[in-house]
């Protein structure tokens, strides 16, 4: 398995791939680089639900995105969930259900589909290669893409969007509050704030980083970090902290967990911390709720 401690990529050392981890991860839907074989995964149900896999028209393709949502009549605020560098695997599904059972609609859409599916290959270089080929310009295009979809189904109430994001989706998730006035709330889970150093992330050496655009955010953000994150130095968090304060977006705000390590709400992989995970999620629902996205009670049977 991948112990994976980086944003959007991974050195050698990080590698730790094991036939059990391989085999467990194949057999579960996960990431086959990152699936720790030690690893509890939560498992959530379609009980209540409608889980299913719609296609979401762009301007070149439909791609696929899954959706969550609770098997019951009227309209459900949105929650758009965006995903690491692996695609939209187990994990991530998941995710979309755990949030479909507290009455939200969930939307994850595949933006690596055009290069292929991140989460089924071995090699972590062949990750890197078929997330890269995803420009900043393509994702946001099918990003915008998916808002137009989820606003438009009878299920979904188009006024109530939050976002939120993992990694390579974290750092898409401050995009897409600076660029979206549909959305309400976000939460990026240790999305790279600033450029990194040469090399050590994917796509367009010129793509544009949250701390670029802090002043243009139209909805508030939920940073939550890691203090022990290889890839997102503290300095960057509070550099982020400080750019938010000078541009005056007092709604929003960083977390970091001291102790923690990049990915740990992920538990599906070795560097999950069970405490700040649930944290960090009972922080994430309390934020969209505080911005107006927040369902009405809804129990899923």
């Amino acid at each position: 398995m991948l112990n994976l401690t980086r944003p959007e990529g991974s050195r050698p050392e990080d590698f730790h791939l094991s036939r059990r981890g391989l085999a467990a991860a194949l057999a579960g839907g996960y990431a086959l680089t990152a699936f720790s074989a030690e690893a509890a995964p939560i498992s959530t149900d379609t009980a209540g639900l409608v889980a299913e896999t719609v296609e979401v028209w762009t301007p070149d393709r439909s791609i696929p995105a899954y959706v969550a949502r609770p098997k019951a009549r009227g309209r459900f605020p949105v929650v758009v969930v965006i995903s690491e560098v692996f695609g939209v695997h187990e994990y991530i599904r998941d995710i979309c259900r755990r949030l479909a059972k507290l009455g939200y609609v969930a939307i994850a859409a595949d933006f690596f589909v055009r290069a292929g599916d991140p989460s089924t290959v071995t090699d972590f270089a062949e990750v890197r290669r078929l997330v890269s080929e995803s420009s900043e310009a393509e994702v946001l295009s099918d990003l915008s893409s998916t808002l137009a979809f989820i606003k438009a189904q009878p299920y979904a109430d188009p006024g109530k969007i939050a976002v939120t994001g993992f990694c390579w989706g974290g750092a898409v998730t401050w995009q897409a509050a600076a660029r979206f006035p549909d959305v309400k709330a976000a939460v990026a889970w240790y999305g790279r704030l600033a450029a990194p150093e040469p090399g050590e992330f994917l796509g367009e050496a010129d793509r544009t980083w949250p701390i670029q655009f802090a002043g243009q955010l139209k909805a508030p953000v939920l940073g939550l970090y890691a203090g022990k994150d290889q890839g997102i130095p503290l300095s960057d968090v509070e550099a982020m902290k400080a750019a938010l304060a000078a541009a005056g977006q007092a709604r929003s705000s960083l977390v970091v967990y001291p102790d923690s390590q990049h990915g740990f709400h992920a538990d599906y992989r070795a560097s999950y911390d069970e405490a700040a995970a649930k944290d960090g999620w009972a922080r994430m629902l309390t934020h969209f709720a505080a911005n107006g996205v927040k369902p009405k009670a809804f129990k899923a049977s």
